[in-house]
């Protein structure tokens, strides 16, 4: 099997089941990997150091691995991911343990789990620890996490840690949240893959937020197929918001996975207003290829008459939602680091009233239902661009003030706005920088697993990078 820490999802999954390892054994070279080079898990980092957890579970999850073996061994039917270890974003809360957000503002012990992690502990899996989010998760960057390619450069962020960990092997899964790209743009700095799920799909409750009406929850791991696994068992309603209840039927995640010849894809016709590093271009030119290998047929629609510009209305829906939250911490604004201090000061100024709140949802519904009708109108099954238009940025800036990164989120944050489902994977890595560039299938609201089977495909062609080897005291 070679390393244990190597073992994906998937992989790992089969490894227990045929016993090939226990899950102490697995559990135990995950803490060993981290032990040797994650280093000191501190709030703020350092240059040479990883840095993608923040607080590390050891006895507990040896404990927790320990009771997977007894069950495995008892006979007793278990699910896939038994056994399987897991990190989660700083912002998943679990019982008895602080969440923190990785700032000095928020320490809550919640009382029970989240949904997720409730859901991801019934189906056996093994908590290794909370990761690092940028603060709040107001951001594209997690400037107190290395990326594991290059430790001056940006993991990516808000779930920068998670994307770091999978990329560094400390842990084979990992969850993330995305209000305007922060599950994809870590994946595209890493080299990892996931899933943006529809919106509601994947319950928040018990998810620290950043925009109520943004936030979206999802898996992040080494793989698609591993993202699939992992969502299979995310997935389940809120039971504060009613309508997440009606995502329950979207497809089998169990059913045999469909072809990708056949298909119609669409090439974004978003791209031609984004400037793409060059490395990213060739990332992008090489899955359109794919694709065609694959038997796909690729068109290029114009785009609808509503294009995708949003003025000022995500800006403002973002900032009322964050000031809406974070009026829980008036007095603690000197604790923030500088960019959210800026975020929520904008929020103060920007909040929208009721009217504007409300005139801001209908031109997003107008937004929404535009593109599902151009998505059917052309019967695509998915568009493809790339996830970002650059290859991960110099670490050490983003949260010197807010926005600094908004480049990050030119070509993600417009699908949060609709809420349809988003894939996204690694495309290579840049010719010039060494670096991984990713690539992202966006289809329509419900189409999830329909997306991750065209992006496991698409992985199967293209590859996935060579790991790299980060071996730090």
């Amino acid at each position: 099997m070679g390393e244990l820490t190597d073992l994906g999802v998937v992989d790992a999954a089969h490894a227990l089941a045929g016993r090939e390892c226990s899950a102490r054994e697995l559990t135990a070279a995950c803490l060993a990997r981290i032990d040797a080079t994650d280093g000191p898990h501190s709030r703020d980092g350092a240059p040479d150091a990883l840095n993608a957890f923040v607080r590390v579970y050891a006895d507990e999850a040896i404990e927790a691995a320990a009771a997977a073996d007894e069950l495995r061994a008892s006979g007793a039917d278990v699910g896939p991911l038994l056994g399987v270890p897991i990190g989660l974003k700083d912002l998943y809360e679990v019982a008895g343990h602080p969440i923190t957000a990785s700032s000095r503002v928020l320490a809550d012990v919640p009382a029970v789990d989240g949904d997720v992690w409730r859901r991801f502990r019934q189906a056996g899996m093994v908590l290794i620890g909370h990761l690092h989010t940028h603060e709040f998760a107001a951001g594209g960057t997690t400037d107190q996490v290395g990326n594991p390619w290059d430790l001056t450069r940006s993991p990516g962020g808000s779930s920068g840690g998670s994307g770091a960990a999978l990329a560094a092997r400390l842990v084979p899964a990992a969850t993330g949240t995305d209000t305007a790209g922060s599950l994809r743009i870590p994946s595209a700095c890493c080299g990892t893959s996931t899933i943006k799920p529809t919106f509601g799909y994947v319950s928040t409750a018990g998810v620290v937020p950043l925009s109520w009406s943004l936030d979206h929850a999802g898996p992040m791991a080494r793989s698609v197929a591993d993202c699939r696994a992992l969502l299979a068992a995310m997935v389940g309603p809120d039971r504060a918001r009613a309508e997440s209840a009606l995502h329950a039927g979207f497809g089998d995640p169990g059913a045999v996975p469909s072809a990708m010849a056949g298909a119609r894809i669409a090439v974004s016709p978003r791209v031609a207003a984004v400037d793409l590093d060059g490395d990213v271009s060739d990332g992008f030119a090489a899955a359109i290829d794919a694709c065609r290998r694959l038997g796909a047929t690729m068109v290029e629609p114009a785009p609808p008459e509503l294009g995708s510009d949003l003025g000022d209305d995500f800006l403002t829906v973002l900032a009322t939602d964050m000031y809406a939250y974070h009026r829980r911490f008036d007095g603690l604004l000197d604790r923030y680091r500088p960019a959210l201090r800026e975020w929520v000061e904008l929020g103060e100024r920007v909040r929208g009233t009721g009217d504007s709140y409300a005139a801001i949802a209908a031109r997003r519904r107008a937004t929404t239902a535009a593109w599902a009708a151009w998505l059917d109108q052309h019967e695509l099954d998915a568009v493809i661009e790339p996830t970002i238009p650059t290859v991960a940025p110099e670490r050490g800036v983003g949260y010197d003030r807010a926005g600094s990164d908004v480049d990050l989120i030119s070509l993600t944050h417009f699908w949060n706005w609709t809420g349809f489902p988003v894939v996204s994977l690694p495309s290579g890595l840049g010719a010039s920088s060494g670096l991984p560039v990713g690539v992202s299938l966006i289809g329509p609201a419900a189409s999830d697993w329909r997306l991750l089977d065209l992006g496991d495909h698409l992985q199967s062609a293209l590859g996935v990078p060579d790991w790299p080897t980060v071996d730090r005291a």
